[in-house]
């Protein structure tokens, strides 16, 4: 289930993903365009007993030396020392200034008596000359204080033909595959971020008692309707408890949840899907039927004020209830304001509280009369 639930993030934020994985393709681009390229030149020596060692034993002894691991750290860093790359720079006639951002990394390879110097900077010619001369300088020092080993090249330095870095396309795939990784974790976490927002959000707009909208968004709700269509055809009915007002502080609240539940399921069957139902007050309801004309209004009153008028037993209680329902409704017309049309259908209502016949009232605009419904 939570592959699932990853897999249907990853897809609302796919647009992410792309996104960043074309930024960081991008960038990596740029990046290499404008980077200097450099390039990098490597020597290997070798370190064997002097040629110099005339018996078997001193030649024995010499490689006795040279399994030390210390002999070969030295030479290593002989190798790396400022004194040999002066030396070297000063064969090369070379300007110390111009190979400072270059750099020098001489190794030793691991079970051997070799050792491995790495130059890298701008110029491919140089790199190759320093490191081969730097080698040479190494040479010429180290055999001349040591007579029991001798280090020469194994391999010379050559011209490099292509730079190890930057290299765009290998660069370019890597900055791409970085940028889904990054790409899809951004998606996830904006979904998980968004998704308590929406909830908040939610929360906002809904009464926590019945779970239908609040007075306030309800009201919102109505003002953006008529603002999307002023020549629309809407109509806002209030539909009041009357039988629920004795009851609002003699039944304990899960009777009462009950009810508004009971309630509620009620009016969310008996309207259309884009039909709005919101908490009025704590014993009224409140509707609002979009794109609704007066006679489809009428019915729909109708048929909730039937489906109300049934009695609501709690079992637990052992009690009975007749919520006892008024309804007082309002059609939009004539660009009037949504707080004209809050207005009519509160008056709406009270008419039909005061009627004995009739406890359904629909206002109309340029209707002489109230207009009654026989809910019989």
């Amino acid at each position: 289930m939570e592959i699932k639930l990853y897999l249907k993030m990853l897809q609302r934020g796919w647009w992410i993903i792309l996104l960043t994985a074309l930024i960081a393709t991008a960038s990596s681009l740029i990046v290499s365009f404008l980077t200097v390229p450099q390039y990098g030149a490597t020597a290997r020596f070798i370190i064997t007993p002097s040629p110099s060692l005339k018996t078997s034993v001193e030649v024995i002894n010499s490689l006795n030396t040279l399994d030390r691991s210390s002999v070969v750290t030295t030479y290593v860093e002989i190798m790396n020392s400022d004194k040999i790359l002066s030396d070297s720079l000063a064969f090369l006639n070379v300007a110390p200034a111009t190979v400072v951002d270059y750099t020098v990394q001489a190794v030793a390879l691991p079970s051997a008596s070799v050792l491995e110097l790495t130059v890298t900077g701008s110029d491919p010619k140089l790199v190759a000359d320093l490191s081969n001369a730097i080698g040479q300088q190494t040479i010429v020092f180290s055999n001349s204080i040591n007579f029991i080993l001798s280090i020469n090249f194994l391999d010379t330095a050559t011209y490099p033909v292509s730079p190890i870095s930057p290299q765009p396309l290998s660069d370019a795939g890597i900055a791409l595959l970085l940028g889904v990784v990054a790409g899809a974790a951004l998606a996830i976490v904006s979904e998980q971020i968004r998704i308590p927002l929406e909830t908040f959000r939610q929360r906002t707009r809904l009464d926590s008692v019945t779970g239908v909208y609040n007075l306030r968004y309800f009201r919102q709700a109505v003002e953006e309707e008529i603002a999307k269509d002023a020549d629309g055809e809407l109509s806002v009915g209030i539909i009041e408890l009357s039988g629920m007002k004795d009851l609002m502080e003699s039944l304990p609240p899960s009777g009462l949840q009950y009810i508004l539940n009971k309630v509620t399921g009620v009016l969310r069957k008996e309207l259309r899907g884009n039909d709005i139902v919101g908490r009025w007050n704590a014993y009224s309801f409140s509707v609002l039927l979009p794109a609704t004309p007066s006679t489809a209004a009428k019915r729909t009153y109708d048929r909730i004020f039937q489906a109300l008028s049934q009695e609501v037993t709690l079992s637990a209680f052992d009690v009975t209830i007749n919520l006892d329902p008024h309804i007082g409704g309002a059609v939009y017309s004539n660009a009037i304001t949504a707080q004209d049309l809050f207005s009519k259908a509160e008056s709406s209502l009270e008419q039909a509280c005061l009627s004995s016949q009739s406890p359904v009232f629909l206002w109309e605009l340029n209707t002489p009369f109230w207009v009654e419904r026989d809910s019989k």
